[in-house]
């Protein structure tokens, strides 16, 4: 089908080295890129369609992105060799020293790749694949595909079925597909989104996170992920949120001196009593208490 892509972008301090190269295909357009950003540069992308990036060379030490404008150093981590970014999902890049790059991108039309995918996986795990952002550094057999439809971008020389092959190679590699009779299949969580939450968690000093942060994380919406995290740890996002960070208040009373009301400080509770009450609620225990059971111990 005829497919024009759209998309909202807005760079500053980036600029392309060679002409950019494009090819049309059926329900997508793959473009490839040349560029260089300068030290501070930034850019704003937006489209309605999903895309894929996928980077020639790395850049994960260059270049820092983000899905929320607000706080953007508190929510942004390295930039990966392929990116995908389902539809609707802004993204935010910083370049933290000047840096040349190559990349692909890869703009497809969602019934076309729902078309490409439910005869094999079935339209509704499709459809939730295609809600789920993937990052990606490892990008050894995809980075080999996305180098050959580089190459039939730049030059044509094979028909369009062949690029378009290369592209659905791209999507079935990329995307997180799940196997039949998996967790996601069944409501829950699979073991790597959780990882990527305990990742996450363990990357904030005080183990605070939202719910909008968590379900961004695995790529599900608020209301559906609060449902499926449930179901696969037996408490609610806050319950588990609190938990782990009650976990890093015994951490901290074992490891060093600090007092009861620092450690409420550090771990972003509004004050000792605050932290007392939620540490007896999941203890059992003051956290006084627990440190002198410990020490005899």
């Amino acid at each position: 089908m005829t497919y024009r892509h759209s998309m909202t972008c807005y760079t500053e301090g980036i600029r392309t080295t060679a002409p950019m190269r494009w090819r049309g295909l059926d329900g997508m357009v793959s473009v490839y890129w040349d560029a260089e950003g300068q030290s501070g540069a930034r850019g704003y992308y937006l489209s309605p369609d999903p895309r894929i990036v996928i980077f020639f060379n790395d850049v994960s030490s260059h270049i820092r992105m983000s899905n929320r404008e607000s706080g953007f150093e508190l929510h942004s981590r390295p930039m990966t060799r392929a990116v995908y970014v389902p539809a609707g999902m802004p993204m935010w890049t910083n370049f933290s020293a000047p840096h040349k790059f190559s990349h692909l991108d890869l703009h497809l039309h969602k019934d076309r790749v729902l078309r490409f995918l439910s005869p094999s996986v079935g339209s509704s795990a499709a459809q939730s694949a295609l809600r789920r952002p993937v990052e990606l550094q490892d990008v050894d057999a995809i980075g080999m595909l996305a180098g050959l439809l580089a190459g039939e971008v730049s030059a044509p020389s094979k028909h369009a079925i062949y690029a378009e092959s290369l592209v659905g190679s791209i999507v079935t590699g990329l995307l997180d597909i799940p196997e039949p009779g998996s967790e996601q299949n069944s409501g829950r969580l699979t073991q790597g989104q959780m990882n990527k939450l305990v990742a996450l968690m363990n990357s904030r000093g005080d183990c605070r996170l939202t719910v909008a942060d968590m379900a961004a994380t695995v790529g599900l919406s608020e209301s559906w992920f609060a449902n499926v995290f449930k179901q696969t740890t037996g408490k609610t996002p806050l319950q588990w949120q609190l938990a782990s960070r009650i976990e890093r208040a015994q951490k901290l009373l074992l490891e060093g001196d600090l007092s009861v009301a620092d450690i409420a400080a550090k771990l972003g509770f509004s004050d000792q009593a605050h932290l007392t009450k939620a540490f007896r609620q999941v203890s059992g225990h003051t956290p006084a208490a627990w440190r002198r059971m410990q020490q005899v111990l």
